[in-house]
């Protein structure tokens, strides 16, 4: 008798210890809990409801200008020219 239950809070601190290492969500968790979808808020929001967007909070992508660049968007894996170098190496 003793044994068993010994051997059943064993793998109950097993069992235990491998689900408290499962991803949090808000189904495994309090009531009030929300994860957020990792995205930042752009602006806030006012009392009667509405939504202002904030221009210092809006992502700014600054581009160059690749109007005369040589090199194409796509690079193959495998390359069927393959050039040499000054060195001697190919360039695989």
């Amino acid at each position: 008798m003793p044994l068993g239950l010994i051997l059943g809070l064993g793998r109950a601190m097993r069992r235990k210890r491998t689900s408290s290492l499962d991803i949090l969500s808000s189904k495994r968790a309090p009531r009030n809990y929300y994860k957020g979808k990792n995205c930042i808020p752009t602006g806030f929001h006012t009392r009667k409801g509405g939504y202002v967007v904030v221009q210092e909070k809006l992502p700014n992508y600054v581009v160059p200008d690749l109007s005369g660049f040589q090199l194409k968007p796509y690079v193959s894996q495998c390359s069927l020219n393959a050039k040499m170098s000054e060195s001697g190496d190919t360039s695989k």
